[in-house]
């Protein structure tokens, strides 16, 4: 088969696009004829190398994807070849304690497609069973491919983790991300006010075309003063911030009284400067988040479903 794969880690140079032998499906397993894939910044960061993640290689990548049930592996019944599927693209044991109480991200060797174990920029893919989930009818291929990473993080972050409320407010830090902005896309269909920041007038003016409230340019001047001063000193009620290092004590700063800080990634760094005092005297909540349930991928994927919201 066709596949986009690397022999080592490094640049965009070391990305090979040639032949790999065609995966097959094991037991509870389905090979999927892809018909899209989705680029993650995920996919850069495996490409050049996590510590502590080896891969084996060639390394296929891609976390995303969409495409029709080319074959299944025994004791398959949820899936049958010809049935057009989008995969959620976090794999669990099923038999830990995390998994047996329904926290399959929390599974003792949660892995993801691309990142762990061969992923979708290939002609097939390999996946369990239960990680394909009914296509949208309303999306194209390529919508389809857009949204299970981000989505699904963002849906558990802002609607199992935070339980936003319609009416609260909402800062996403770094519009500029996938993550950002399908959070963006969904707290406005759930009725929130929505500020964001970004070092990019471009970038703004999207989110605002997308339905943001406020935008501030995080460049130019100190976003948490700003977030003060569009909300009357109060602050926000929840704080979205995957960016990490260079700005999680302005995160914190902007956070309202009893507010919820959100955190699902870091690319600026994993070790910034805490101002503890203000998260105890103001009582914050701080809330880890990573991918899914199969729970949450069900009911994130209703809102595609419905029409509600299409991947940008």
């Amino acid at each position: 088969m066709k596949a986009a794969f690397f022999r080592e880690h490094g640049g965009l140079d070391r990305v090979e696009h040639g032949d790999l032998p065609e995966p097959v499906a094991g037991p509870g397993q389905v090979r999927l004829r892809i018909k899209a894939g989705a680029l993650n910044h995920l996919d850069i960061f495996v490409r050049n190398g996590m510590p502590g993640i080896p891969v084996a290689l060639p390394h296929v990548m891609g976390s995303d994807g969409a495409g029709v049930v080319d074959s299944v592996g025994g004791g398959v019944t949820r899936v049958k070849a010809g049935d057009e599927v989008v995969l959620n693209p976090g794999i669990n044991c099923g038999e830990c304690e995390f998994c047996l109480s329904g926290e399959h991200s929390l599974c003792v060797s949660f892995h993801l497609l691309g990142e762990h174990v061969a992923g979708t920029f290939a002609e097939y893919v390999v996946a369990p069973a239960v990680n394909a989930y009914p296509k949208p009818a309303g999306l194209s291929w390529e919508e389809a491919a857009a949204f299970p990473l981000t989505f699904l993080t963002a849906w558990r972050m802002l609607v199992t983790k935070a339980r936003v409320k319609p009416g609260e407010s909402l800062l996403i830090v770094g519009i500029g991300g996938g993550v950002a902005v399908a959070a963006l896309q969904i707290s406005k269909l759930l009725g929130l006010t929505v500020f964001v920041t970004s070092g990019s007038p471009e970038k703004l003016d999207r989110a605002k075309s997308l339905g943001a409230d406020g935008g501030i340019d995080h460049g130019k001047t100190d976003f948490a003063r700003e977030v003060r001063k569009l909300t009357g000193k109060r602050g926000v009620d929840i704080v979205l911030d995957s960016v990490g290092k260079a700005t999680w004590k302005q995160s914190i700063a902007a956070a309202a009284k009893g507010g919820r800080l959100l955190t699902c990634g870091a690319t600026t760094g994993p070790d910034p400067q805490t101002d503890l005092g203000r998260i105890f005297w103001n009582q914050l909540t701080v809330y880890g988040s990573t991918m899914g349930t199969h729970a949450e991928f069900a009911g994130m994927l209703k809102i595609f479903r419905d029409g509600k919201v299409k991947p940008v």
